[in-house]
C-alpha cells in the first residue's frame, strides 16, 4: 500500500478525510506551500540534505532497544523500543521541524510560528529557529504553559516568544486556533510549522513524510536484531505524527498496528481524549481539515482531558482515520491510572523514563505482550523522554519529597524577593 496513493483522485484526501478548509485570504499562501512541498518531494537532494542534517545535528538514527527485564517480568512477547527520546530536544518532534525549516528556507520566509501542547514541538521549533536564524513565536494554552514550565523555559531562552493562550479550554486546540489567526495576519513573511499530522493539506502528508524516517529506520533495525518483523507495533496518538512515522515502516507488512489514545478518567467519564477507541468522535470539519472530532451535535468541540498534555487534542490525523476505517490500524485507549502504573514499571524495571504521551503506548503494549507467546515481538515507539513531565509526574505519583522541595524553593524565592 503506497501511503499517499489512496486519495481517490482528490489531492489531500484520504478516503473522505483530509482536504483544505481555509479562509480565502490564505489561498495563495497554501498554494505556495503545496508547490514547494511537491518540489521538495520530487528532489532527491532535498531528502539527502534532510537525512544528513538529522544525522549530524539530531543524532539519527535513533536505536531500537531490547527490554529484557520487562520481557522476562511479563513472561510473554519480547519487547523492543524505538528510542525517539534520544533525538536532540528529546522527542520525535525535531524530525518534522527540521524538515519544515529546510522547506521554509526554500520559501524565503523569515519568521516561523507554531502551536504546542506538551511543549516538545515548541521546544523543537525554537531550536530549529535558532539554528536557521528565523524569528519565532510559539502559541501554547495557558494550562499547558503551567504544567510544562521546563519546556517554556527552554523555548524562551532559545529566543522564541511564548504566547499563553487564554481562550477556550486553554490547551492545544486553542493554541492551534491562535496560530492560525497569526498566520492569516502575517502570511507574507511567516511559515506556520504545524506540529502534528493534522490541519489542512499539505500538512498531514508533509508531517507524515518527514516522520517516516522513524519507521524506515525501525524496520531495518528490528530485522537486523531479530531476523524477523514484529508482530505488533504500538504508538501513542494525539494528532498522530509519531504513530504515522513508525507505522509507515510496516504498512505493507503482516504487522498489526496499534494506536493508543488518551483514555483519561475512562469512557464513561467524558473526561478523555479518545476519538476512535471509545467511539466518541464524529465526522466534522475544523481547523482546516475533515476528520473525526470530539464534538457535540451542533459541531461545537468538547472539552478533553489527559494526564499527558500532548494527547488532549480533539481531532485525529486524517490518514490515520482512513487507515482505521479500512481496518489497517487498531485503536485502544489507556487511562491515566494505567499510564501511571506503566510508567512506574518501565522506570523501575528498565531504567527508562518515557514521556507521559509515549507511556500510553507502553501501557497497552505491556498489557498485550503479557498474553503473547515468548517467540513473538512487540515494538513500541518511545516518542519522547519524560524529564519534561517532572512536575506532572511528581504530582501524579504523589511524591512528597518533590512537593517539599518545591515548597522550600518557593519560600526561598519569596524571602529573597522581599529582602
Amino acid at each position: 500500500m503506497g501511503l499517499f496513493d489512496f486519495a481517490e483522485g482528490r489531492e489531500g484526501y484520504y478516503g473522505k478525510f483530509g482536504g483544505t478548509f481555509l479562509p480565502e485570504i490564505l489561498h495563495a499562501t497554501i498554494e505556495e506551500l503545496k508547490a514547494c512541498f511537491r518540489e521538495c518531494k520530487n528532489d532527491p537532494s532535498f531528502w539527502r540534505e534532510y537525512v544528513e542534517l538529522m544525522q549530524n545535528y539530531s543524532g539519527r538514527p535513533t536505536p531500537v532497544t531490547y527490554l529484557p527485564n520487562l520481557s522476562a517480568k511479563l513472561g510473554g512477547a519480547q519487547i523492543y523500543v524505538k528510542r525517539e527520546d534520544l533525538n536532540h530536544t528529546g522527542s520525535h518532534k525535531v524530525n518534522n521541524v527540521i524538515g519544515q525549516g529546510l522547506l521554509c528556507k526554500r520559501l524565503g520566509k523569515t519568521r516561523v510560528i507554531a502551536e504546542t501542547g506538551a511543549g516538545q514541538h515548541g521546544f523543537a521549533t525554537a531550536t530549529m529557529a535558532a539554528k536557521f536564524g528565523f524569528d519565532c513565536t510559539i502559541y501554547m494554552g495557558a494550562v499547558d504553559v503551567a504544567r510544562q514550565r521546563p519546556n517554556v523555559f527552554w523555548m524562551e531562552n532559545l529566543g522564541a516568544e511564548v504566547v499563553a493562550v487564554t481562550d477556550g479550554q486553554q490547551t492545544l486546540k486553542d493554541a492551534i486556533n491562535e496560530a492560525m489567526r497569526d498566520w492569516v495576519t502575517n502570511m507574507a513573511d511567516t511559515h506556520y510549522v504545524l506540529g502534528t499530522a493534522c490541519g489542512p493539506h499539505p500538512f498531514p502528508e508533509m508531517v507524515s513524510w518527514f516522520q517516516s524516517i522513524v519507521g524506515l529506520e525501525a524496520r531495518e533495525q528490528i530485522l537486523a536484531q531479530t531476523g524477523k518483523l514484529p508482530n505488533k507495533v504500538f504508538a501513542c496518538v494525539g494528532g498522530g505524527s509519531n504513530a504515522m512515522g513508525l507505522f509507515q515502516g510496516f504498512l505493507d507488512d503482516d504487522v498489526e498496528l496499534v494506536g493508543c489514545e488518551a483514555g483519561g478518567h475512562g469512557p464513561e467519564s467524558h473526561q478523555h481524549a479518545s476519538r476512535l477507541a471509545y467511539s466518541d468522535a464524529s465526522l466534522g470539519v475544523a481547523q482546516g481539515y475533515k476528520t473525526y472530532f470530539l464534538q457535540n451535535e451542533e459541531g461545537n468541540m468538547n472539552e478533553t482531558h489527559s494526564i499527558a498534555a500532548g494527547l488532549d487534542y480533539i481531532g485525529v490525523n486524517p490518514i490515520m482515520a482512513y487507515l482505521w476505517e479500512q481496518g489497517r490500524v487498531r485503536f485502544e485507549a489507556a487511562t491515566d491510572d494505567e499510564v501511571r502504573d506503566a510508567l512506574r514499571m518501565v522506570m523501575s524495571t528498565e531504567g527508562l523514563i518515557p514521556a507521559l504521551e509515549s507511556t500510553h503506548g507502553f501501557a497497552k503494549a505491556l498489557q498485550e505482550a503479557a498474553k503473547m507467546d515468548k517467540d513473538e515481538i512487540v515494538l513500541i515507539n518511545m516518542s519522547g523522554r519524560g524529564d519534561k513531565d517532572i512536575f506532572t509526574v511528581a504530582d501524579a505519583l504523589d511524591d512528597n519529597k518533590w512537593k517539599h522541595f518545591i515548597s522550600q524553593k518557593a519560600a526561598q524565592y519569596a524571602q529573597e524577593k522581599n529582602s
